[in-house]
């Protein structure tokens, strides 16, 4: 039933129309759009702990071995992720990954989109964090 409300107890989807969408018609504007107003799916080499609140878990990122250059990647769906990335992933507000960028900005030279498709996009960190404060 395409219209049946979610009770309390199904799970949380791992997605963001919205940045799905906007991938698809690659257009950057509509991209910082959806990452200023929706979550981003995010992989993790470790969950958050549950009962601690300032435990927000360990963010998988890519290090190219030859060029030690660091890659983040974020998901618009939990589905586009590849296999064989870690299969833990987190649902990240807007907020979050701002002040994560930020924080990193200086390690993280690229940022990947749905890396595998169906519509991979790339963009800077300095990119996305001018698009998130826009």
């Amino acid at each position: 039933m395409a219209g049946k409300k979610r009770s309390k107890k199904d799970p949380p989807e791992f997605r963001n129309p919205q940045l799905g969408d906007a991938l698809q018609t690659q257009d950057m504007a509509a991209v910082a759009f959806a990452l200023r107003h929706g979550p981003t799916v995010v992989p993790m080499m470790r969950p958050g702990q549950r009962d601690n609140p300032r435990d927000g878990g360990e963010v998988w990122t890519y290090r190219d071995p030859k060029t030690g250059d660091v890659a983040l990647l974020l998901f618009s769906d939990a589905t586009h992720q590849p296999e064989a990335l870690p299969p833990t992933v987190a649902l990240q507000s807007p907020g979050w990954l701002r002040a994560f960028l930020g924080t990193h900005e200086a390690e993280i030279t690229t940022v990947f989109l749905d890396i595998a498709g169906p519509h991979p996009m790339q963009a800077t960190p300095a990119d996305l964090i001018a698009a998130l404060d826009a």
